[in-house]
């Protein structure tokens, strides 16, 4: 494998490509293309049909932004539902709040599961085995249809972009179940890609976002291998607001939680200035119910 590349196939006109120093698995699950590669830099890199998921070195960045803001912005989450983040990543983080008392995470391909287990057990840590944690491999929108109203303080969804298995996590249906078993003052957050490269994600899943939400708007992450720019992270709620948190807020629950001293990217600061959105991604959500103020 010396001096052999993976190359990244998310664009049709930009090509990122990681040198593979060893390739550790490379399958074809039932629902996906699953790869990881060894990099000098990077450490272990996973692909799911090409395009570049994690990375040993970077995934922190991702990770903590998807998992801390919504727990911090709620200010009370108790129960979490994770769907997808087959890696670990966002459960181990969810887990490092001592506040949190439930969490379902719910993925459908089980060889991420494993192979995630096997080839990248640094991502998740102790987490698969935490008692407060219950993981399901299974169809996240079976789960979301069939569960119980409010079941739900914050549904965290890390999947793919909305092509292949990923695809289903973007509709109106997912996002009316969504809401319905949301507790009163819930949130929901997920990944909306690169809007510099993907505007339409953010935008579409924005739009459909606010049919059922009382707000929405999206906050910022730099993740070096997500390449083009900020990864944007959508958020949407009900109730009444509670994006726009002081900093001093920001900093209590997060000592109260326990977090402080645990994160490389995420602070109370770096918490409050992801929702201060460049005009070129603001532009992207919806006029109504959008929240970047």
């Amino acid at each position: 494998m010396t001096n052999q590349w993976a190359d990244e196939t998310l664009y049709k006109v930009w090509k990122q490509s990681f040198k593979i120093d060893k390739e550790l698995v490379h399958k074809q699950s039932k629902y996906q293309d699953i790869r990881i590669v060894e990099n000098e830099f990077y450490g272990r890199v996973l692909f799911l049909d090409g395009v570049t998921q994690i990375t040993t070195k970077d995934e922190f960045v991702y990770q903590e932004m998807l998992a801390h803001v919504p727990l911090l912005t709620h200010g009370n989450a108790k129960n979490i539902l994770i769907i997808g983040a087959g890696d670990g990543g966002v459960l181990k983080r969810v887990l490092q709040h001592k506040t949190v008392e439930r969490v379902v995470m719910v993925e459908i391909d089980g060889d991420v599961v494993s192979l995630s287990k096997e080839f990248l057990p640094e991502i998740a840590g102790s987490s698969w085995g935490d008692p407060r944690a219950e993981v399901i491999i299974g169809d996240g929108i079976k789960y979301v249809t069939e569960a119980k109203s409010e079941s739900f303080d914050i549904i965290i969804v890390d999947s793919t972009d909305p092509i292949g298995v990923g695809e289903v996590l973007f509709t109106d249906e997912f996002y009316s179940n969504a809401s319905r078993i949301l507790t009163s003052q819930g949130l929901i957050v997920n990944q909306c890609g690169v809007p510099f490269m993907q505007a339409d994600e953010l935008k579409e899943t924005s739009l459909r976002r606010a049919k059922f939400f009382s707000y929405v708007s999206a906050y910022v992450a730099a993740v070096p291998t997500y390449v083009g720019g900020f990864m944007t992270l959508g958020i949407a709620g009900k109730g009444k607001n509670t994006i726009h948190q002081s900093r001093e807020i920001i900093e209590k629950r997060a000592f109260e939680t326990g977090i402080l001293g645990l994160t490389r990217y995420w602070s109370p600061e770096i918490h409050c200035a992801s929702f201060c959105l460049p005009p070129y991604i603001a532009q992207e959500l919806p006029k109504t119910k959008v929240l970047n103020k």
